[in-house]
């Protein structure tokens, strides 16, 4: 069970279960053509991110967008917050946000339930 007593109702954040022993994946769309980029925001503490790889779905002259995947891996049990804005290249404020809370339990737990 997930305590949201500290989000807010315009967090709407996503929950995600994962284990310590296994990485997770957060697949966002991105629109290069219009200067996005999706800046993660996490506590390394909790939270280690592997690898940041972007896979382009359309693209020509004119248009470049695609699915960028964010894959982590939990180094501390607990729930633990990701907060992903999208920036604009000339923009200084967040444009959008997604938020995701991570819960983290041990894989010997899991497997025993």
């Amino acid at each position: 069970m997930h305590d949201h007593d500290s989000a807010t109702p315009s967090d709407a954040a996503k929950v995600i279960e994962a284990t310590l022993e296994h990485p997770f994946q957060i697949h966002l769309w991105e629109d290069r053509t219009r200067g996005e980029l999706w800046v993660p925001i996490y506590d390394p503490a909790g939270l280690s991110l592997l690898a940041d790889d972007y896979l382009r779905i359309a693209g020509n002259n004119a248009v470049d967008n695609g699915q960028r995947t964010f894959e982590f891996k939990v180094v501390r049990l607990g729930t633990h917050r990701v907060l992903f804005e999208k920036h604009m290249g000339w923009k200084f404020t967040a444009e959008d946000r997604r938020v995701f809370d991570v819960t983290a339990s041990d894989s010997s737990s899991r497997r025993s339930m």
